[in-house]
């Protein structure tokens, strides 16, 4: 297995699971199920005793290792430099050994056929990959400077297609130019990537790569951090060599030619960052650039934040394969009371997986009259004049 060599070096001294003032669970399946097996320490150990032939592999170790949504905690707290920036890439490695012997949870199985069989986690009909667009003015994608990519969410979800409407319908208030493809592309493969599936991200990748050269596609902008992630870092292995950008990253560049109203009171917001974007890649800056720059945005912060905030539970396919499932300890949860005790009204999220994950921890919570999940194109658009 790659990247076995790193397996023994983890001591487990914890710190992978907390953020960095140590008050708060951070890893979201170890804060769902209380089991050191479930932090990242615990993996690591089990891994090892695996693959020294010392446990069998089991369904309830399969369990375990897909249950990890790669929100990059550990890797962001871990007090070994030269070994934590192999952390998710030894857990990759493991499900992928895994995945070769055959005993994988059924809704990891699921997922992965859906994918295989559709591509998209949905099981849904590439010819209905582009439908979010209908009644809308967003042009196909015909030479444009940009290519807005609706990622798999933003494509097939109900809440997910209101939010690729209105990001497209924010970007054109903007001037930005852009168009979208109506056929040729399937899902990036980021978290099919996370899974371990190897062979099957190669195939998704290599599809898109071969639809954006086809059509001269050079600059994207991703509704999904998860997309970002993927078309940014994992395709040009795969010779996928794009400009790649956030759709936040575009507006903070272009809020100042929007024309805003001049509201009478101010809604306090708190803002979740999404690991693919903040985390992963370093931004945390571009969507609160955005949010500070519209009027009528109070904006605070949760306790947990930028590189310390708490994942909303969603990536590595969990959004689909609910792994960590919803209990009162879901990383979903959990972030919801953690904004309703900061005071705001609005939780503003830059990604629709987070927004499909925390809207319905806020019902479950019994939270909906008090604190709304917003995405930042919602938020900025109320107040375009």
């Amino acid at each position: 297995m790659e990247h076995q060599e790193i397996l023994h070096r983890c001591f487990r001294c914890g710190y992978c699971k907390f953020p960095s003032n140590y008050t708060d669970i951070n890893c979201p399946a170890y804060l769902a199920y209380r089991f050191e097996t479930f932090a990242p320490g615990g993996r690591m150990w089990l891994l090892s005793a695996w693959l020294s032939g010392k446990i069998d592999v089991s369904e309830r170790l399969g369990r375990i290792m897909f249950s990890c949504t790669g929100c990059g905690n550990c890797v962001a707290h871990c007090a070994m430099p030269g070994f934590k920036e192999e952390i998710l890439l030894a857990f990759t490695a493991g499900r992928d050994a895994i995945l070769e012997t055959g005993t994988v949870p059924g809704p990891v199985r699921d997922y992965l056929t859906r994918v295989q069989n559709a591509g998209n986690p949905y099981g849904k009909s590439a010819k209905k990959r582009a439908a979010w667009r209908e009644g809308t003015d967003v042009p196909e994608f015909s030479g444009q400077e940009y290519l807005f990519f609706a990622g798999d969410v933003g494509s097939y979800d109900s809440r997910g297609q209101e939010i690729a409407r209105s990001v497209a319908a924010l970007l054109k208030k903007a001037g930005v130019d852009f168009g979208v493809l109506t056929d040729g592309d399937c899902s990036d493969g980021n978290d099919v990537a996370m899974t371990g599936e190897k062979a099957l991200f190669e195939d998704l990748a290599g599809k898109n790569i071969g639809t954006f050269a086809d059509r001269g596609v050079q600059k994207i902008i991703t509704l999904s951090p998860h997309s970002f992630h993927a078309f940014k870092n994992l395709y040009p292995a795969l010779g996928g060599q794009f400009q790649v950008f956030h759709y936040t990253q575009v507006l903070a560049f272009a809020m100042g030619r929007l024309p805003f109203k001049s509201p009478s009171e101010k809604t306090r917001v708190a803002f979740h960052d999404p690991c693919y974007l903040g985390r992963h890649n370093g931004d945390y800056q571009s969507p609160r650039t955005v949010l500070s720059f519209t009027p009528g945005i109070e904006l605070a912060e949760m306790d947990r934040n930028r590189e310390n905030a708490l994942c909303c539970g969603g990536g590595g396919g969990n959004l689909f394969t609910d792994m960590i499932s919803g209990g009162d300890d879901s990383a979903a949860r959990s972030r919801c009371r953690e904004a309703a005790a900061a005071g705001v009204s609005v939780l503003a999220v830059a990604c629709p997986a987070c927004a499909v994950m925390l809207e319905d921890a806020v019902k479950t919570e019994g939270l909906a009259n008090t604190l709304q999940v917003k995405e930042i194109s919602e938020l900025v658009m109320e107040q375009v004049a």
